[in-house]
């Protein structure tokens, strides 16, 4: 087990802050090396306590703010600062773009060597707030409490977990980035829980009744809410169920599971429905989505649809093209491009979205998609194309940890006139855009934020194949036991 980094530096006085960087923070030079702080504004004078020490770079919090930056506004959540989740909130929204759209820029440049090309202003949200369709929360036993007196006192708790502790959960009264319902509803679910001697769960023991809440919602105002026990106790379950019932005619899906994993993800498991359909539909564009507890789906739905716009666009699809959808999720994106295109294909690594693409595609008619289910490194071979057929256009959009180098050196092979590549992750697409850089060149990026007072980004690229490029000739790797064996033959 490997030891902890020593903390060289305990604190650091008189900070000026520099800029914003990636990840929610900023960053000033001291004589030490460059520091990372959460929370923080350019334009800040600060002292800062240093949390952790990191590759060469020291990471902290502000301790006492001497001069704030007059980039800050006053946050509207109670919460901030404590949930992790709105690491801008207390930057002005105008301020929140520039910084994310410098981020893609610098990323680009930085990373992925890419100099030529256009890049177009970032797409801010027309909702700044209450624009989530899906929060998740968690119930504890023990409530964060930034006092460590506290701690031994500290109740129960329904709320998101403090960054960097999986352990801990910060109670929340009020989520900004959903409709109020939402909270009156994870109100109304804590307040009858501890009325009526609810255990909450132990995160470390894995003890207790309660363990964590969903709930959905949909544009025209349908509500799913999805309740994990641990225990099949069928009298509590029941009685939670009548009072969300009684309490909310908002919810048109009522549903619990019982959770006994050592996670909270809902794969594997049994989803009851107590009341209602078990699903809500959805709308974005002309295209109607059935959505599960389990499915995965964009949580801001409005600028879905602006970023769905954006890849067709990209695209520039004719009508003729077979198109390669690569981390296709539920299928949405292929879908969307299905009208305007002569086939789709689709791939996905997990079998329970590729059964809601069929599912999709069936509801919307749509006859000229194919969706397979496996890892991409291994489904994504010469012979898979030669099946399918290569593609003219690839879209791609992958995971925050980006592509595999095997998925990248396939779609080099494809020969695809076109890449769009869509990511929430500026970093990975920029080391990813480098590695198809002698085969594809970049013409446009389009930043988009699809989650205000976050940091997470959304990235729409285009690459265009390089015309002159001529693929080097590999030779077929043989193992080296048969390399020996054919030498003393």
């Amino acid at each position: 087990m490997g030891r902890k980094k020593k903390i060289r530096i305990a604190s650091f006085e008189k900070v000026a802050v520099e800029k914003a960087v990636g990840q929610g923070h900023c960053l000033a030079h001291t004589d030490e090396g460059p520091l990372f702080i959460s929370h923080a504004a350019p334009g800040d004078v600060a002292d800062i306590r240093v949390l952790n020490f990191k590759k060469k770079a020291y990471y902290g919090k502000i301790s006492n703010l001497i001069t704030p930056s007059p980039l800050r506004i006053d946050p509207k959540c109670e919460h901030f600062g404590t949930c992790g989740g709105c690491k801008w909130q207390h930057i002005g929204y105008d301020e929140q773009l520039k910084i994310k759209n410098k981020e893609v820029q610098d990323q680009l440049n930085r990373v992925g060597k890419q100099l030529d090309f256009e890049m177009l202003p970032i797409l801010g949200c027309e909702e700044q707030f209450e624009y989530r369709n899906k929060v998740e929360m968690t119930f504890s036993e023990t409530e964060w409490t930034p006092n460590p007196a506290d701690k031994a006192a500290a109740g129960n708790a329904l709320g998101f977990h403090v960054p960097g502790r999986f352990d801990w959960v910060a109670d929340v009264q009020k989520c900004h980035l959903m409709p109020d319902l939402a909270n009156k509803i994870h109100r109304s679910v804590k307040e009858f829980a501890l009325a009526n001697d609810y255990s909450f769960f132990h995160l470390k023991t894995q003890v207790g009744l309660l363990r964590t809440l969903l709930i959905r919602r949909n544009l025209k105002g349908d509500w799913m809410v999805l309740v994990a026990f641990t225990k099949n106790e069928k009298k509590k379950i029941q009685r939670l169920m009548e009072h969300l019932q009684a309490s909310f005619s908002e919810i048109s899906s009522l549903l619990y599971v019982i959770n006994q994993k050592k996670n909270d993800t809902l794969d594997g498991l049994e989803v009851q429905t107590f009341a209602g359909d078990g699903f809500i539909t959805e709308q974005i564009g002309d295209l109607t989505f059935k959505v599960q507890p389990q499915s995965f789906f964009q949580t801001n739905t409005n600028q879905a649809k602006n970023l769905y716009d954006i890849t067709k666009e990209f695209a520039n699809l004719s009508g003729n093209e077979l198109v390669y959808d690569l981390y296709t999720g539920t299928g949405s994106i292929a879908m969307y491009l299905a009208g305007k295109a002569s086939k789709v294909v689709g791939v996905e690594y997990v079998q329970q979205a590729i059964d809601d693409a069929h599912e999709n595609a069936t509801l919307n008619s749509i006859d000229n998609c194919v969706f397979y289910a496996g890892d991409l490194a291994k489904v994504l071979t010469t012979e898979f194309m030669e099946e399918n057929g290569k593609p003219e256009v690839i879209v791609t959009d992958p995971p925050r940890s980006g592509m595999h180098a095997s998925v990248i050196n396939k779609i080099i092979e494809s020969e695809a006139e076109r890449i769009v590549y869509v990511s929430c992750n500026p970093g990975t697409q920029a080391r990813d855009i480098e590695m198809l850089s002698d085969a594809y060149h970049l013409i446009k990026v389009q930043p988009v934020d699809m989650f205000p007072h976050t940091h997470h980004i959304e990235s729409v690229a285009l690459l265009t194949r390089n015309k002159d490029y001529v693929a080097p000739v590999i030779e077929e790797y043989v193992p080296k036991h048969k390399r020996i064996a054919k030498e003393e033959e």
